[in-house]
């Protein structure tokens, strides 16, 4: 009796707290907006995973208090802060980020926009292990302050890479690749032990070109030569007063004293932070209204099918865009990629939706983090291409893979017997290797599809197949270097997408636009009970909904579109 009664306390305390916790998101969801008072400031937390459009998630908004932050609208809340007058500056307060360099250049050109408004910006910084990210993105703001006892270990960029091959062997796995050409390294993780010279080649070059722009930005904006900044990499570890005297910050304040840096000579001035004025209307100060532009986001590895969280479906993606192309009162496409690729088919199913699209109105992609090889797939047939110096794009290749885990089964005492009708019905099967007639079917196969995507990428950048191929097999390239090599056309974000698309379409650049965005906004419901354009996995740790997700990828194909997931300068 005393064991059933303390399960049903136990029950009845998790019924009291996911009741809270619906009351508690509701309440979030459908309170009036606020009323901002003059002589305020906007205070924009920002840690954690960053993506580049967020939707409502039950229980981190519940259980750890807060919405996912998502880029659209960072973006959206800074531009509202430039034009509302109530806003006099903005305080970002800086934690550890979990996004690429494309997101961070994403907004840290938003806050050099804020500051053309007159308006001052101001980055708060406590403590964050190894903060380069982070700190790139404070040098946009006018002040960088850093907490009395905090450190600022700025250091550089870089990392290890991981190999298995000789793990996997210890437990009888054997990974087996195809792959079009020696920079295609999305498998080697698996199959080597160490850098190829290709893979070095091609890794040294975009560690060496984000380190470049990382310098050069700090030189710029702290008054320092790019010798004098590589000088401050190099000694690494900052203590406030150091930080300091070495011209890294502007102050050392506690955060009671930044909010009286920030009054000046005013009697008061008021806080009003990111989830509040993230309630207030852009129309009501005059932004997202006008003529109509499609926003289509697609986020995540590519797969045939319906979208999943974070996934780009490609039956999901292709019906957004043809809506958008279908709707008359839509003048324009903007199509924001971040995603490393996935599978060729449902990379091709929405190429030829953006195909069909860009003779009937201007289609326009921006580029994010990540968009290779799948993610160039989808993006090459767009009047304009626009990504960030950072962005990491091209890996214009295909590979194939599977593992062999038949040593590993027998360990496991795991038995068999096969049961196949036709020669190459096993083909893909974990319980034995690839003859070497398979694998140079495989190549052929592979080949054939690489040259496909050749020919797709010549047609859409006006190139030849060979012009092509010599930047293509497979090498990933930086933003920066895409823009030389003629893969993208301008350096940028997505509001320079939005003007090139309103250029193309005859809007003037100054006027104003109603963003129509896909996926729709997911409502509170809609994430718990069902789906809204992309199902909504309800997973609590985001790595773990990657993992899956991709995992999904590869259990549903073997010849992908992938870049090398191993590619995260940090």
């Amino acid at each position: 009796m005393k064991r059933g009664k303390y399960i049903l306390i136990i029950i009845l305390i998790f019924v009291v707290l996911f009741l809270a916790a619906i009351f508690s998101f509701v309440y979030y969801e459908f309170r009036r907006p606020p009323s901002v008072k003059t002589d305020s400031y906007l205070e924009i937390n920002l840690s954690g995973e960053i993506l580049d459009r967020s939707v409502p998630d039950f229980f981190m908004s519940l259980f750890l208090g807060r919405q996912p932050l998502g880029v659209h609208n960072l973006l959206m809340n800074i531009r509202k802060a430039k034009v509302d007058r109530r806003i006099d500056s903005l305080l970002i307060r800086l934690a550890y980020l979990e996004c690429g360099w494309g997101k961070i250049s994403e907004l840290r050109e938003a806050i050099l926009d804020f500051r053309k408004s007159g308006k001052k910006a101001y980055a708060y910084i406590e403590e964050i292990p190894e903060p380069d990210k982070e700190y790139y993105l404070a040098t946009a703001c006018d002040q960088i302050i850093l907490h009395p006892v905090g450190n600022l270990n700025i250091n550089g960029i870089g990392g290890y890479h991981p190999y298995l091959k000789k793990a996997l062997a210890k437990l009888g796995i054997e990974a087996e690749s195809e792959h079009v050409e020696e920079y295609k390294t999305a498998f080697n993780m698996f199959t080597e032990e160490g850098f190829t010279k290709a893979e070095k080649e091609m890794m040294e070059s975009i560690y060496g070109d984000f380190f470049s722009h990382y310098v050069k930005t700090v030189a710029q904006t702290r008054g320092k030569s790019e010798e004098d900044v590589k000088k401050l990499l190099d000694h690494g570890f900052f203590h406030g007063e150091e930080a300091l005297k070495a011209g890294l910050v502007d102050d050392l304040l506690y955060l009671d004293e930044v909010e009286e840096l920030l009054k000046g000579e005013k009697k008061k001035i008021n806080k009003i932070a990111l989830p509040l004025y993230s309630k207030i209307k852009p129309s009501s100060l005059g932004l997202d209204r006008g003529k109509r532009i499609a926003l289509i986001y697609g986020m995540g590895p590519i797969h045939t099918g319906s979208s999943y969280y974070q996934t780009i479906g490609s039956e999901t993606v292709a019906r957004w865009i043809k809506k958008a192309r279908e709707n008359k009162s839509i003048d324009a496409v903007v199509f924001r990629v971040d995603s490393p690729g996935g599978s060729a088919v449902g990379s091709d199913v929405i190429w030829k939706e953006v195909v069909m699209t860009k003779k009937e109105k201007p289609f326009v992609v921006s580029m994010s983090d990540v968009a290779g090889s799948g993610g160039y797939w989808i993006s090459m047939a767009a009047n304009k291409i626009v990504a960030q110096s950072q962005t990491l794009t091209g890996s214009i290749g295909v590979i194939f893979g599977k593992f062999n885990m038949a040593a590993f089964y027998k360990k496991l005492g795991i038995t068999y017997e096969k049961l196949t009708y036709g020669e190459k019905a096993d083909i893909y099967s974990s319980f034995r290797s690839l003859t070497p007639e398979e694998r140079k079917l495989i190549k052929k196969e592979i080949l054939w599809i690489y040259d496909q995507f050749l020919a797709k990428v010549a047609s859409g950048r006006d190139m030849t197949k060979e012009e092509v191929d010599k930047i293509g097999k497979g090498r990933v390239w930086t933003g920066n270097q895409a823009k030389d090599l003629g893969l993208v056309d301008e350096i940028g974000g997505l509001s320079k997408a939005i003007d090139l698309a309103k250029e193309l379409a005859g809007i003037p650049v100054d006027e104003e636009v109603k963003l129509v965005i896909w996926p729709k906004r997911v409502s509170f419901w809609q994430s718990l009970f069902g789906k809204m354009g992309a199902k909504t996995e309800l997973i609590a740790h985001r790595n773990l909904e990657k993992t899956i997700s991709l995992l999904k990828l590869l259990e549903r194909n073997n010849v992908w579109a992938l870049m090398p997931l191993a590619i995260e300068p940090e």
